[in-house]
Parts: structure tokens; sequence; C-alpha cells
């Protein structure tokens, strides 16, 4: 494939000359440590380093040219090609190298503040149900057919989601569910992507270290539904019940498949029943009625089982493969995940880290009928800090005891993003331990339960590790809640 053939459609700053454009490229990377013989190197902007420091390495490792944003180095002796941004010149140019995949498969994204990962789980479940062998890209992990890879972020460079789907076509894939993170539209990692549904699950306070207002973010999140780059989704699933979801702007050419609890979804849940052994409850879709059952526990996870059911809709899958597939998803790693050897109460870990998703783990625990609600939860480091107290609130008003701990602090003190949070924990008269130490913070939260409790370790959900200052150190809370238990002398038969 030529330079020119690659970039084409790609917006670059002036035309390509004729002979750079018929230089053959062997392929394309944005880390110059995979760069070969004949490669192009696209060189933009990161959050911690800028691409164009790279450039030389590059260059020495047989990069044929370099694409970026910014002007080249005064004397780079080597073609240097500026685009009119950097990402979406690499979005572009790696569908054009593999060739488009995303048009072939049927791609769903999923997008909101709370719920994706589970939802994302939920609608890979449906797809296999139906007989497709699927990709699925988000936060824990991502799945390519039967094969299991690590996560680097929610949403990949738009190079590594090329490869994946033009992986998963080769083994035969047909459809690919992914999680589409607010900083992914923004930063243009899924530009020029054909979804043919999205999901929208809802918009709370979340990430505003990054966007700055609600409004900003909310921006970044409607991207999906315009296209981003590519033509509109010709089906959007939006929670009805979610006053952000009212206010996307969609094209006349969307289909809408409203989901949510309320009379004005037109594919709601009647007669829930929830409980440990999981869910039970009725989809309406207009006149089609099927019941669905579940693992899952709690509210939330109807409204996310629902959006799975609209995109199950969406590609005209009958509601019985919807149903088997919606029953086949047993949990979500570190989503209200339980941890059990064979204590009197109750251990779940979740990923809850903003003050909505805490208030509805929550309330899916107080839905359980506890004796008490014991919620661990610390604040992330060099996020942002306006949600600390807000968290810090939400626990204070559904617990009965709050154990606030650290979570990832990264650049920032422990005991200053704890500060910030126990000024939300105080404006309410409730028990509080506070205890920096996360693995000491899990025994005394564990050491407190009786009978009947529930304990909420909150914040790190599936994660294994834990960003401190000058490290990185192995941390899950699964593995040390256990380690607890067992110390206490429960063991599981």
């Amino acid at each position: 494939m030529t330079l020119g053939e690659i970039l084409s459609g790609v917006g670059l700053k002036e035309p390509l000359a004729r002979e750079l454009a018929g230089i053959p490229i062997q392929g394309l990377d944005y880390d110059s440590r995979r760069v070969a013989a004949g490669f192009v190197f696209f060189a933009f902007p990161g959050s911690r380093q800028d691409g164009r420091k790279f450039a030389a390495d590059a260059l020495a490792r047989g990069a044929a040219a370099i694409v970026s944003e910014s002007a080249a180095p005064e004397g780079f002796p080597a073609p240097w090609i500026e685009a009119a941004h950097g990402r979406r010149a690499l979005a572009l140019a790696a569908r054009n190298f593999y060739g488009a995949p995303d048009e072939r498969l049927a791609l769903t994204g999923i997008t909101g503040t709370n719920g994706k990962t589970t939802t994302g789980f939920l609608i890979d479940a449906v797809m296999r149900a139906a007989g497709h062998t699927t990709a699925l890209i988000g936060t824990i992990e991502y799945h390519l057919a039967q094969r299991v890879l690590p996560a680097v972020n929610t949403t990949p460079e738009s190079l590594d989601l090329m490869r994946i789907f033009a992986d998963l076509e080769r083994a035969g894939g047909s459809a690919a569910a992914m999680e589409v993170s607010s900083h992914g539209l923004a930063l243009g990692r899924v530009y020029g992507l054909h979804f043919h549904t999205a999901v929208f699950t809802n918009l709370t306070r979340d990430h505003l270290d990054f966007h700055e207002t609600m409004e900003n973010y909310f921006a970044a999140k409607q991207m999906l539904f315009q296209g981003a780059g590519a033509p509109p989704p010709p089906w959007a699933v939006l929670n009805r019940d979610d006053e952000f979801a009212r206010r996307i702007k969609l094209y006349p050419r969307t289909q809408v498949l409203w989901y949510g609890l309320g009379p004005e979804a037109n594919l709601r849940a009647r007669h829930i029943s929830s409980g440990f052994q999981g869910l039970k409850f009725e989809a309406q879709y207009g006149k089609r009625r099927f019941a669905v059952e579940s693992p899952l526990i709690g509210k939330m996870n109807v409204y996310n089982i629902l959006a799975a059911c609209g995109a199950g809709l969406s590609y005209a899958i009958d509601s019985e493969t919807i149903a088997r597939g919606i029953a086949s998803l047993a949990a979500v790693p570190g989503r209200f995940e339980r941890v059990d050897e064979g204590q009197p109460f109750t251990v779940v870990v979740d990923y809850a880290h903003t003050d909505d998703a805490l208030r509805n783990a929550i309330a899916v625990a107080r839905g359980l009928n506890p004796k008490r609600v014991i919620t661990l939860f610390g604040c992330g480091g060099d996020r942002d800090r306006s949600k600390r107290p807000l968290m810090g609130q939400a626990a204070a008003e559904g617990s009965d005891l709050v154990v606030l701990t650290s979570d990832n602090p990264r650049g920032e003190e422990p005991l200053a993003i704890m500060n910030d949070a126990l000024v939300g924990i105080r404006r309410k008269d409730v028990a509080h331990i506070v205890e920096p130490d996360r693995a000491a913070a899990i025994a005394r939260a564990l050491n407190a339960a009786r009978e009947g409790d529930i304990v909420i370790l909150a914040g790190k959900g599936h994660e294994t590790y834990q960003v401190l200052k000058d490290r990185t150190i192995p941390f899950d809370d699964r593995a040390v809640a256990r380690e607890v238990l067992r110390g206490y002398g429960y063991h599981k038969s």
C-alpha cells in the first residue's frame, strides 16, 4: 500500500507531493518502539509526552515518513507531513490501511458515566447467543474471539482498534461491542468509526479534571450520536430516565429505542424481582413481552440489561435469544462482585468511583435488606477534587459505617485526598473510620462486620494494582478481602 493510499481523505495541511504519494508503506504506528522499516510514524501530543520527541527514534528504526499536527524540527532529515489533527489523521489512515473492517462488523458503542462495562459484557453475551464471534473492548479487558487481552485504555487508540477489528475478521468474527469513553471521543480515538448502534447509559459528575464542565463532558459524549467523522449510527439506544439522554441531538434518520422504567420508555421492565440470586422481570417492547432472568443484582443492572436488550433489538435479534444471552452472563469482574469465604455477612467489591455510582451500589445493598451497610471507599489522586466531598456525602447518607481510605493517590498525598472526602462525610452524623492504608482499612471494615451486614469495598473493583506517587504496587481488593477473612478464621468449604 502506498503512502498516498494510506493518507487518502486524511486532513493534510498541504497536498501530498507526487513523489511522496508513491512510497510503499509496510505499517503505521504512534509508538516509536514498534516502528519498523517502511512504517509511517504518527507523532501527536500525548497527556505526558509529545510524540515529536520520538520522531528521530522512529526514523532510526526505519520510518519512511512522519505525520504530525505540528511543524517539523528544523533540519529533520525525512519526509514530515503536517495534518490538521494528529489523532484524527491516525484514525483515518488506520481505516485505510486495514480496509475499514468497522464497516463490515456489527459495531456497538456504549457511552455514559456508569454502567458501560456491564452493559458491554451483556451486549457481547447477547451477540454470542445470536451466533456471532465477537470482540469486547472496555475498562476491564479486551476480548477477541476466544482470546483475552489486557486493557490499556477503556477506549484504545484508533490504530489499536483497527488492528483488533482486522484480527476479529480474520478469526471469522462479525460483531464488536466497545465502551466509548469521553476521553476517547474528545481525543479522536474513535474518529471515523462506523457504529451501527450507539448506547447511552447515564451522565453524572466525572472527569471534570479533563473536561472542566459538565456541558463539555456531555458534548464529548454526544459526539458518538453525531458520527464523529463518520455517518451517524443508524440506531440509538437511550435511557429515557436520564435527563442528559433526553437532551441528545439525533439525526432524523437515526432510529431511537428508549429504555427505562417509566411509561415514556418504549422498552420497559415490569414486575421486577430482585434478590441475592439475581434479577427477574418482564421486558415489554411495544406489543412484545418476554421474561428476563439474570444472576446480576440490583436496580442499576435492570437498566444495564434493558440497554443490552435494546441493542439486541436494534440488530433484529429475537426475544428468546436476547433472554438467553442475558441469562448466560454470570458476573462482571469488580461490579458488585461477591467475596465469599463462608462468613456470616456479605462482602462485595465494586468499581464505584463517583458519588452517583456509590449511591447506586449502596442502594443495591439496601435493597437486599441487610442489618447494616458498611462502605469503604477512597478517591483517586490527580483527578477532579470537587467530587471528593460529594463521594463522602454519598457514602455517609446511605451507610451505617463509613471507612475512608486511600484509592490510587498517584502524585498527591493520601491524607490530603482523604481530608477532601472527609468534608462530605462530616455533613452527616455517621460513624466513620479513617485509615489511609487500604489493606488495613479493609481489615478494619471486615472486623466491624456482623452477621447480616453487607460490606462494600468501593472504588477499585477489578483493578489489581494501586498507583502511588513513586511506584505502582500489586493490590486487589478481592484478594486482600479473602486473605483477611481467612485470617479471621473463615474458609469456604
